[in-house]
């Protein structure tokens, strides 16, 4: 429940006339948003970030929600007496590590939020990407780290994404439905991969042409090494930070599908602060932003 706050009429009215412009301009434009974090844990985050895609929409925007859940998935691996293993920043995740996955993100996961959403007065829908087969993916092989170019290592059902139909998320947004994706693809033959979310979120901005794709995170943004906020990045900055090891780690799939996403057409990408309430609010219809941008250009 929010805190009472002493808000007048006129600073009420002086916050909505700010977020006018942004609303006229991003009308009828897509917004695909990734969201994990503390803000898919915190019962208060769940409750701010599902009334800000309501708004969202009910404003002219199109969210479209690709959501992670590993701590969800890490809690029932240790229930089963697995301990989760990540490469490169992507869970290692063999036949059974894949039901707990499918588990938990097409099932728990998913229908938590569709609910949440649905609760605050949108209209949510949830699917994975073996619905109609519209997130089509093949086994990803992993470079090993200073080892010669082709040394692979395979780190089980981990999927790259080889094609993805628009179609389906069309149709939702044609009809006011919230579309929210877990990010599970489908083989050629039926096989089942887990895909990190960052990148389904990323190939889905480029796919859907979005206006913007928005990366929630635990941390203020993209840091630099003395821990301070960078914001107005672009392209060949961020690869300057992974050069040099700045980003790293977890960080590496953010970044790389950020890129992606920004030198293929995503107008602008956002790495916001996940833990700061109401933090699509703010980024999306304030002067005021809570995290990184990183422009296309």
């Amino acid at each position: 429940m929010d805190t009472p706050r002493s808000i007048t009429p006129s600073l009420k009215a002086e916050i909505l006339a700010e977020a006018l412009p942004y609303i006229r301009r991003f009308s009828d434009k897509t917004i695909v948003i990734k969201y994990g974090g503390n803000a898919m844990t915190d019962p208060h985050l769940k409750d701010c970030f599902a009334r800000d895609v309501v708004l969202l929409k009910l404003v002219g925007l199109n969210p479209v929600v690709v959501h992670g859940g590993g701590p969800q998935i890490e809690n029932l691996l240790s229930k089963v007496g697995k301990k989760g293993e990540f490469v490169q920043g992507l869970r290692v995740t063999d036949a059974e590590t894949m039901d707990v996955v499918e588990m938990v993100l097409g099932g728990q996961v998913n229908k938590e939020i569709v609910n949440l959403i649905n609760q605050h007065g949108g209209k949510a829908i949830g699917l994975t990407g073996k619905d109609a087969r519209f997130i089509r993916a093949r086994k990803l092989l992993i470079q090993k780290k200073d080892a010669p170019l082709g040394d692979l290592v395979d780190i089980g059902q981990v999927g790259e994404i080889t094609q993805i139909d628009p179609s389906p998320i069309a149709l939702l947004d044609q009809g006011d439905f919230i579309p929210v994706i877990a990010p599970i693809g489908v083989g050629d033959g039926g096989e089942t991969y887990n895909i990190n979310a960052d990148v389904v979120a990323g190939k889905l901005a480029e796919i859907l042409k979005a206006e913007k794709l928005v990366l929630l995170t635990n941390t203020p943004g993209v840091l630099d090494k003395a821990g301070n906020l960078l914001t107005g990045l672009t392209p060949r900055q961020i690869d300057e930070l992974v050069a040099d090891g700045t980003l790293s780690g977890g960080m590496l799939p953010k970044i790389s599908s950020a890129l992606e996403a920004a030198r293929n057409g995503v107008q602008s990408v956002h790495i916001i602060d996940g833990r700061v309430e109401h933090c699509l609010l703010l980024e999306i219809l304030t002067d005021h932003g809570v995290g990184t941008m990183i422009k296309s250009r």
